[in-house]
């Protein structure tokens, strides 16, 4: 970030400082990323029946609303450079970027794995993930612009490749609030539907009606499930809660459920007695 900040200065561009920016968000992103993991490992305890799970997701959303005002900032820089573009050296420019791709190369590959046990990335490492994919682009655009400034001397491309970062930060910030919003907001986890799920529950055996169903993601890889179950009367409704458990878990994944079981009411019966004097007129 010194590097780029130093060769920004001298070389008058806009792409290598604003990359640099972008790389100072790196850093307190993956600073901020590794707390709320720490965080997230603890277990619940006291009021906060989840634990602090969440903390990844407030991670994540502060990646995203760093990486919209950085990008904000720079649309404005370039703009002006646009207008009224300074001289660019391209060679110090050029051999910022290529010195900074495979560093960012080797980086996007290790968060690429995911959470390093063998799952998905977490809404969190997601975000980390973000960065420095957002960063590696915007190493290989000002590189390109350093090539082209070289070679035509058209130095307002340096603002043209300012003007793709922040484009590429936008759609990461736009990614990940949007994640970290339908969290917040217990949205079903995406690729599941509800309504999928209540109409495959009410199909069982056994089932009368599936009610009061709610889907949400607590945070990342942790979905939640509650409904409301009527079996059929005479029906065993401990064993319909456990089928009905086994199909949550196998077939959508999902392990936190309550079901909450009862049986259907008995027909009504109304009995009708005859009126009186009924009796003695039918005599």
């Amino acid at each position: 970030m010194v590097v780029e900040i130093v060769a920004g200065i001298l070389a008058s561009s806009l792409a290598l400082l604003s990359d640099a920016g972008h790389m100072l968000t790196d850093a307190a992103a993956l600073a901020l990323s590794l707390a709320a993991a720490r965080l997230a490992q603890r277990g619940a305890s006291g009021s906060l029946t989840y634990g602090l799970g969440r903390a990844e997701i407030l991670s994540a959303q502060a990646n995203g609303l760093t990486l919209l005002v950085l990008a904000g900032l720079i649309i404005y820089g370039a703009i002006g450079r646009l207008i009224s573009p300074p001289e660019v050296k391209g060679g110090v420019v050029l051999a910022v970027a290529l010195a900074g791709i495979p560093i960012n190369l080797a980086a996007a590959r290790i968060l690429a794995g995911g959470n390093g046990d063998g799952h998905a990335r977490s809404l969190n490492v997601e975000g980390s993930y973000r960065h420095i994919l957002t960063d590696l682009y915007g190493f290989i655009a000002t590189a390109a612009a350093a090539a082209v400034i070289i070679a035509t001397g058209f130095d307002r491309a340096d603002a043209i490749a300012s003007l793709l970062i922040a484009a590429l930060m936008l759609q990461a910030a736009y990614s990940l609030l949007k994640a970290s919003g339908r969290v917040f907001m217990e949205a079903a986890p995406a690729g599941l539907d509800p309504d999928e799920i209540g109409r495959t529950l009410a199909s069982q055996p056994g089932v009368v009606e599936v009610h009061d169903l709610h889907v949400w993601e607590v945070t990342s890889g942790f979905a939640a499930l509650s409904a409301h179950v009527v079996v059929r009367a005479g029906d065993n409704c401990h064993e319909v809660r456990r089928s009905l458990q086994e199909l949550l878990e196998e077939r959508f994944h999902i392990h936190h459920t309550t079901l909450q079981v009862d049986h259907e009411p008995p027909p009504l019966q109304i009995e009708v007695s005859a009126p009186a004097g009924a009796e003695q007129a039918r005599r």
